[in-house]
Parts: C-alpha cells; structure tokens; sequence
C-alpha cells in the first residue's frame, strides 16, 4: 500500500463520543462482550485521566516521528491520536514540544504502542499519553508511514474515526459502527453494577447476588469439614 495522509474522516457523533469518558475502558471492554480492549502494555503515564475521543490513526516506522507531525495537522478538537510502529519501537516519538501542539489544537490525548518522553513535562501539562514505552531515546523525521488509515493497537484493530476510551486502567477501541449501541450497554452495565453496589453495602454476598453458588457445584467443586478434608488427604 502506497503512504498516504487522509483528510477527511468520517467521526462520530460528539456528544456520543464525549459520553464514553464516563464509563471508563473496563466498563465499556465488558458491555461490548470484552472486545476492543488493546492490551496491558499500554500504561498511562498519569494517573487520574479519563478521556474519550475519535482516533486519529498514524503508521510509522521505528525511531521516526514524521508522520506525527503530519498527524497533528489533521486533527481536530476532540481527537486523539493513536500511534502504531510497524515494529516495536522504544523510542521517545513525541515530548512536550509536540504535546504542546496537540495540546492547543483540542487533542485529548496521545496513546501508542511505541514510546514517548519528557513525561514529567506531560502530566505538568496535563496531556494525557498512554504509551508501551518511556525512552529518552531520539527520533528522526526521514521516513514514510501513513496517517488516517487502519492500524492494530495491541490486537485491537483501528479504523480513524473509531472511539478511544482511556483511563487508568487502559485503552479500549469502540467501532464508530456500533458507537451509539456500545453506548447503550456501558449505561445498561453501569446501572446493573450500581444495583448489585447497593446490595453489597446491605450486607449480600456475590456468591448470593450473582448466584454463583450452582456453577460451583456444576464444576464438582464440594463443601467440606476441615476433619473430612484431612481424614481424606491427611495433613502435612
């Protein structure tokens, strides 16, 4: 495939893309049948993040930051930036010089399976990242990749114009297809957890609330005495 930057993506609607920030990657991960979630090589460098925005998707080689900076100029306010090497690659792609653009542009966040650096000057700036790397390492800007085209985050395939939704306990990818209908079930999900929350602070048990008990014994595992335990194994 020839490298190409592409303009004119098509995203979602922002009201339905702002909502996902709400729920969080686990939540959104579950209610959509745990797919979409990209892997736990991905780390935020901050804590406390939690964002929602359409995938400005880049491909580029290893230790090569160029297509980043074609990137930025096709992003628009409530974007962020997915960045995928074709190999693996720690290397410091982008610091706060490049996050300050992104920054001022309305860009949400930055995420890649690759590195990043200056990562105190990042969370002093409050630009969220979450990245596989944080290497001091430099890049060059002499080879060719492609920005706005499918790339696979961490098994996770992105298309530009997809959802990502990060926080601390990662990054899952919403299809922009099946958006408003993921949406739906990280609501339905959350008012289902926030039933069985209540239940718990009343005193029930899981074992009870999500009747766990049959499958237990479905699986033969059998309730015993200690005396019956050891007269059937003996003791140490």
């Amino acid at each position: 495939m020839s490298h190409v930057v592409v303009t004119d993506i098509a995203r979602a609607d922002p009201a339905v893309v702002d909502a996902f920030a709400a729920f969080g990657s686990a939540t959104v991960h579950e209610a959509m049948g745990r797919v979409g979630y990209a892997g736990a090589r991905l780390r935020p460098i901050q804590l406390d993040a939690a964002i929602s925005g359409s995938a400005i998707t880049v491909s580029t080689a290893p230790g090569d930051n160029l297509m980043v900076h074609a990137a930025i100029e096709q992003a628009r306010p409530g974007d962020v930036i997915v960045v995928v090497p074709v190999e693996d690659s720690a290397y410091g792609v982008i610091g706060d010089l490049m996050a300050t653009q992104m920054q001022v542009r309305g860009v949400r966040g930055y995420v890649t399976s690759g590195g990043v650096r200056d990562t105190a000057a990042l969370r002093s700036m409050g630009f969220p990242v979450w990245s596989a790397h944080v290497s001091a390492r430099g890049t060059v800007k002499d080879t060719p990749g492609s920005v706005n085209v499918p790339v696979v985050l961490g098994g996770v395939v992105v298309h530009p114009g997809d959802i990502v939704v990060a926080d601390d306990d990662g990054v899952t990818i919403v299809p922009r297809a099946g958006a408003e209908e993921a949406l739906a079930a990280s609501q339905a999900r959350t008012e289902k957890e926030e039933r069985s929350r209540a239940r718990y602070r009343d005193g029930e048990i899981s074992m009870e609330v999500n009747g766990l008990r049959p499958i237990l014994a479905d699986l033969g595992v059998r309730y015993v005495t200690q005396a019956d335990f050891e007269a059937e194994h003996g003791r140490d």
